[in-house]
């Protein structure tokens, strides 16, 4: 009998630990979080209760007021209990079934994909993705707009609704705290309770500030496009607006093609994803954007003549994208990412590009 091992290396597709311990120590995990969650939410529960009102005329307001906020505080023990029992109960799922039996099982991630819709064709165009969305927006100077996927955008919205959300638990559990001493009872555990949590709920408020501030000195990004979607061969005319004000020590737009690979290892899915092919479309350095207006420059972009059409299926897909980078004095570089649509070669995207005009901006 082998001594149970703490740690283990992989090698290729084999595993130096054990697999049982390994089950049994996530299932320890998820138990803990069960348990904390269920331990957390019956001391609130408790609390409710040990703190109503004595006074009779006083129970119906005091208790609407408590329950609503003990409500809105068992977020996060209902959270632990929900994300503790799925963990736990997938264990026990999975204990004792080999490694192809794990792979065949259906869980909830493989029930959220069946309900989901395949990806829009273009007609007359199997496995290229439609483009009606990135047509919908007509440009100020060029015919289009595209459309804009910042991961930035991502980034401030989660740093805004964790910032709400901790904070209102702060908030339910300060306005308790404050009952309690009102009463001549504090509550000395959620008292110091309260310290770690008023600290984290700061940092969230920093956090979404310091992201508000950086969108607002950096300014919005906008490309604009003379035809869409492209065919390989031809050349387009690009518009390029960048707002904002202060010092910019770089901005810089490449025309990309990245693939993507949606693979199994093992249990788990993996998503791969390579820039193949770059091409610089332009570079401009210190850029000293107008407040109130915004740098603008026209350049041209060609589609190589053998190029790869888009192409999107549930395991492989190809993109085509325009990325700008650009660089501030004082705040940290952003990448903004505008995708397109390229046809198959022969066949006819729209109507003929536009002659390509001439750049403006202040440098």
């Amino acid at each position: 009998m082998r001594w149970p091992r703490f740690f283990s290396k992989k090698r290729g597709h084999r595993h130096t630990g054990s697999r049982e311990w390994g089950s049994i120590a996530e299932g320890l995990f998820y138990a803990a979080l069960l348990l904390g969650g269920l331990i957390f939410g019956g001391l609130l529960v408790s609390g409710v209760a040990a703190y109503a009102p004595a006074d009779p005329g006083r129970v119906v307001l005091q208790r609407g007021y408590d329950w609503w906020m003990w409500v809105l505080t068992l977020v996060i023990p209902l959270a632990l209990v929900a994300f503790g029992g799925s963990g736990l109960g997938k264990v026990i799922r999975m204990w004792g079934k080999s490694d192809e039996r794990r792979a065949a099982s259906a869980g909830f991630p493989e029930f959220l994909d069946t309900l989901g819709h395949p990806p829009h064709e273009a007609p007359g165009h199997p496995g290229v993705p439609a483009c009606e969305n990135l047509v919908n927006s007509p440009g100020n100077v060029l015919r289009y707009r595209l459309p804009i996927e910042s991961p930035e955008n991502w980034t401030l919205l989660g740093f805004g609704m964790f910032a709400l959300l901790w904070n209102a638990v702060v908030v339910v559990l300060a306005a308790g705290a404050g009952a309690n001493i009102r009463r001549g009872n504090p509550d000395w555990f959620l008292l110091a309770l309260l310290i770690p949590f008023v600290a984290v709920g700061v940092g969230g408020v920093i956090l979404f500030v310091r992201a508000v501030v950086l969108a607002a000195s950096v300014g919005p990004t906008q490309i604009e496009i003379s035809d869409h979607p492209l065919v390989p061969g031809q050349r387009y005319d690009v518009l390029l607006g960048q707002g904002g004000s202060g010092l910019f020590k770089s901005i810089e737009l490449r025309l990309e093609l990245e693939e993507q690979a949606t693979f199994c290892q093992g249990t788990d899915t993996r998503t791969e994803r390579l820039v193949v092919w770059r091409d610089a479309a332009g570079s401009w350095s210190r850029v000293q954007a107008v407040p109130g207006g915004r740098f603008e420059a026209h350049v041209e972009i060609t589609i190589p003549d053998q190029a790869m059409h888009s192409f999107n299926s549930p395991h492989n897909s190809v993109h085509w994208r325009l990325v700008v980078r650009g660089s501030p004095d004082r705040w940290p570089p952003f990448t903004r990412v505008f995708p397109l649509v390229v046809f198959p070669a022969g066949r006819n995207a729209g109507a003929t590009p536009h002659a390509p005009q001439g750049g403006k901006g202040v440098e």
